[in-house]
């Protein structure tokens, strides 16, 4: 049986902020509390090649694989995937954006399978997943709509 994780925040900002903020790479170590760093690989269009490292874990394992992100900014859409799966068998994630009268509602729909020695499984990864999402989605509200309000309270300089 594989896992399938869905999460979901409402961000009190612009549809645009919130897009270009969560689809800029190189922010995402500021942007996360739980990566170290983002190279960037490669870049072809709207596709995007990238490796991400976390900060060590409580036995200072330090986890780093690559992804590829393609975004489709039409429909409101960012389908990943890992390149290199490490522990997972496969690992699935597509990000939907949607404009709300509250601001921009930002889901995460993630499909995995662990792989037989992986250190846990399907439902353990769920859990994890599940405890973890609500957090780093936090973590991004909280940032976006900071950047948000500085803009709202930004003095005017002529042109």
């Amino acid at each position: 049986m594989a896992g399938h994780t869905e999460n979901e925040i409402t961000i009190a900002a612009p549809l645009d902020l919130v897009w270009d903020m969560t689809n800029d790479l190189d922010r995402w170590p500021r942007l996360f509390s739980e990566y170290a760093a983002v190279d960037v690989l490669s870049r072809q269009g709207d596709t995007v090649t990238f490796r991400l490292t976390m900060h060590p874990d409580e036995n200072g394992k330090v986890w780093s694989w690559v992804s590829e992100r393609v975004t489709d900014r039409d429909q409101l859409t960012v389908r990943a995937r890992r390149v290199e799966p490490g522990p997972f068998e496969y690992m699935n994630i597509v990000w939907t954006y949607e404009e709300t009268p509250d601001g921009t509602r930002m889901h995460w729909t993630q499909d995995f399978a662990m792989k037989p020695d992986a250190p846990v499984d399907d439902a353990g990864m769920t859990e994890i997943i599940n405890r973890n999402s609500p957090i780093q989605m936090a973590l991004i509200r909280d940032r976006i709509e900071q950047v948000a309000d500085e803009r709202r309270t930004a003095p005017i300089t002529p042109a």
